[in-house]
């Protein structure tokens, strides 16, 4: 007698599901001044209950299509690496060998970006499948996951574009917005976007040690020394997979192939490690740094609406046009306007919800910010040329005494608002 197994359907449930970042607000009553330029009050409440409603209805509709779609590009991309990782095991017929980084590259593109980066933001998380768990993944990068979601996650969703709290605007190297204080080492922006580009996982696992913290005080010791080890742990298992563990296993070729049978494939491996690091910065670049995008101060955004935090992730973000398969191996963040607006939206939907933000945007009289990558990838390169030179205004020059004094007056009116809220709640 044989006996069927029967299937039961998984019912999925995402209208619960709610990983965004809040609006930034204080104890104090004063009002957001974000918008007011172009739009009144009642105009920014009604745009935010647009994308509210407009988020909802997308949350309703998640289902098995979706929970399908990620498990499929999670084996495109698993079968990307094992036959990326047979290939360079070919270094003596070079159609293969080059097919191998080729596709190893690929592998390393959809794991951090589509994969990696969206399962990390939570997007699957109602699916409560634990392999692609927000809390628990750990991705194909030096980074280590808790740090990078701490500054991704947190700090750059939350404060999104804010000088002083979003630590993404440069990244702390360079210099990308005219109120960013200029240094002698901002000669050369370009010179230094480029060795960002080329190895950006070890650009973003130095990124989230957030050393400059430290230096200021504004972190224990114990979290640098722990975030430190987290790095270095994370380094050394990279490391030896990549660099270590496949060359060794290339050993074998010796005999065949002769004594640069391993440094081919270490070499190759190296090549598919670059050849992400350069797809990543040139999708996340032009998604943040073309020039028509807006920055703000704290003093402006802080306790602002849900449809002013919706318009500062508009307009501190930029899309790149493209075909669907330039959009799945983006990690669809060349809508980084849908993402930035719901950050924790399966990535596969900004397509269908970016036709309903245009027309909203377009009702509003609201800026959409889209172009095909040369002209955002142009326009970034201008950007950090122009803002490379030194600036004629002394206040911009960040080791003038102009400057220094403004941080200073600065710094002390924030301590002052601080002891005013603290006054208030007590």
């Amino acid at each position: 007698m044989s006996h069927k197994r029967t299937t039961i359907p998984v019912h999925y449930d995402a209208t619960g599901h709610n990983q965004a970042p809040a609006p930034l607000s204080d104890a104090t009553d004063r009002q957001a001044t974000i918008g007011l330029d172009i739009m009144s009050r009642e105009e920014l409440d009604s745009f935010g209950t647009e994308l509210d409603a407009l988020r909802l209805r997308t949350l309703e509709s998640l289902g098995q299509a979706d929970a399908d779609y990620i498990r499929r590009i999670i084996r495109i991309q698993q079968w990307s690496e094992i036959l990326g990782r047979i290939g360079i095991f070919t270094p003596f017929f070079w159609p293969t060998f080059v097919a191998g980084i080729v596709l190893l590259g690929l592998s390393k593109i959809l794991e951090n970006m589509e994969i990696g980066h969206n399962v990390m933001h939570g997007q699957y998380d109602w699916m409560n499948d634990p392999l692609i768990d927000g809390k628990r993944y750990e991705w194909d990068n030096v980074a280590p996951a808790q740090d990078w979601k701490h500054g991704h996650n947190y700090l750059h969703h939350t404060y999104t574009n804010i000088h002083g709290m979003d630590k993404d605007i440069g990244y702390g190297l360079l210099r990308i917005d005219e109120a960013q204080p200029w240094y002698p080492n901002h000669r050369f922006n370009l010179p230094a976007a480029t060795l960002l580009m080329l190895f950006f996982e070890w650009g973003v696992m130095y990124h989230g040690l957030e050393l400059g913290d430290y230096l200021k005080g504004d972190m224990s010791k114990e979290e640098f020394i722990a975030r430190k080890k987290r790095a270095l742990a994370k380094t050394r298992r990279q490391v030896l997979k990549d660099y270590v563990a496949f060359p060794v296993l290339a050993l074998a070729l010796v005999p065949m192939v002769g004594w640069w049978a391993p440094l081919a494939v270490l070499g190759a491996t190296f090549v598919a490690n670059i050849i992400r690091n350069i797809w990543t910065f040139l999708i996340i670049f032009c998604g943040h740094f073309p020039a028509e995008v807006q920055t703000f101060d704290e003093d402006e955004a802080t306790n602002e609406s849900r449809g002013q935090w919706y318009l500062r992730q508009l307009l501190g973000s930029a899309n790149i046009s493209g075909t669907r398969p330039f959009h799945i191996l983006s990690g669809n963040l060349s809508h980084q306007i849908e993402h930035h607006l719901f950050p924790d939206i399966p990535a596969r939907r900004y397509p269908e919800v970016a036709r309903e933000i245009r027309d909203i945007c377009e009702r509003h009289g609201l800026p959409y910010n889209t172009g095909r990558m040369s002209k955002q990838l142009l326009s970034v390169a201008r950007q950090l040329a122009a803002y490379g030179a030194k600036p004629s205004d002394p206040y911009l020059v960040g080791n003038s005494p102009e400057s220094k004094a403004l941080r200073r007056a600065k710094r002390e009116a924030a301590r002052a608002s601080e002891e005013r809220a603290e006054h208030l709640t007590a």
